[in-house]
């Protein structure tokens, strides 16, 4: 088993993003050189599982998980062995969102100012601009699971609100247990949701099933998550839905990992770009890949009607 580590910055951003992206430390290439209080990494084969592991609390996202998160990713992104992530949490929930207590704590992003000691208390402009401050830090960290070049697959059960769906929505492909719970409740706490649903579900969901989960904030039921497109398939229970995302995992491990993680970022790239742009991009980029390895190994397995061995070269 392994830990994942605490870090002082997050890392890792999409093309959206303008926040600066500290380097990691050189100590932290492997997943095997972390330690966490609240995510564990534990690994199979080509797959790794990224547990949220903050039962106790139901896996609320306070300040270790935001810091912890992005080493992970990184740590994940860079194993070369690792060719799967499912992200999944411990306990009776995937994660009840946001650590409200943390946040409205002295020096909170959620503070109303001058709970830090400040004499005199910060101007409203400063307070802004801390919060803004915050509030980006916190949404490179989801970030880093979409720019992540492995496939991320989210394995959810129990509840999964407000900062836990901002989570799930960063991944590739989310399976879900038939009690699991959705909610983009933001604004049924007089606030906006800022850490991506609104960003990344529209393109999983449509708008119109977007708006009006975020502008009622109700609950929706994994039957209706899977009607609406939020999951891919469900599973009886929790150690059903994990065993589905493994599943999953070992059908994608199971390919060329330079073909998946291509078909990622080609994925990734065409989202903002139009038909004829995004087949100029795949056209460059299979005009390097296609002298790999894994290709000639696919091709001799196929004739030598056996499973390809596939190494990523």
């Amino acid at each position: 088993m392994v830990a994942v580590a605490a870090s002082a910055c997050p890392t890792g951003r999409d093309r959206h993003s303008t926040l600066v992206v500290m380097p990691a430390d050189p100590a932290d290439a492997t997943p095997d050189s972390f330690a966490s209080e609240v995510l564990t990494i534990e690994t199979a084969g080509h797959v790794a599982t990224l547990w949220l592991d903050r039962p106790k609390r139901l896996n609320a996202l306070g300040p270790d998980f935001w810091t912890d998160l992005p080493r992970a990713m990184d740590a994940l992104g860079a194993a070369t062995d690792i060719r799967v992530v499912v992200i999944a949490a411990r306990g009776p929930h995937f994660s009840v969102g946001l650590d409200l207590k943390a946040v409205s704590a002295p020096g909170g992003m959620l503070d109303g100012g001058g709970g830090d000691g400040s004499i005199p208390p910060p101007s409203m402009a400063t307070r802004g601009r801390r919060a803004r401050t915050e509030i980006l830090r916190l949404q490179a960290s989801i970030t880093s699971v979409a720019t992540c070049p492995k496939p991320v697959i989210a394995a959810v059960h129990g509840y999964c609100i407000g900062g836990g769906v901002d989570l799930a929505a960063a991944c590739d492909i989310r399976v879900a247990s038939a009690d699991a719970t959705f909610s983009v409740r933001e604004t049924r706490m007089a606030m906006v949701a800022d850490l991506g649903s609104l960003q990344r579900l529209p393109r999983i969901i449509g708008k119109g099933h977007l708006s009006e989960l975020a502008y009622t904030g109700r609950d929706i039921t994994a039957e209706r998550a899977a009607q609406i497109g939020l999951v891919n398939d469900l599973a009886p229970d929790a150690e059903g839905v994990l065993a589905l995302a493994h599943d999953l995992a070992a059908a994608i491990a199971a390919n060329s990992p330079l073909a998946v993680q291509g078909t990622k970022a080609v994925l990734t790239a065409g989202e903002d770009r139009s038909v004829a742009d995004g087949l100029d991009y795949v056209a460059t980029w299979n005009a390097a890949a296609l002298s790999s390895d894994d290709l000639t190994e696919a091709m001799v397995a196929f004739m030598e009607k056996r499973p390809p061995q596939f190494t990523g070269r």
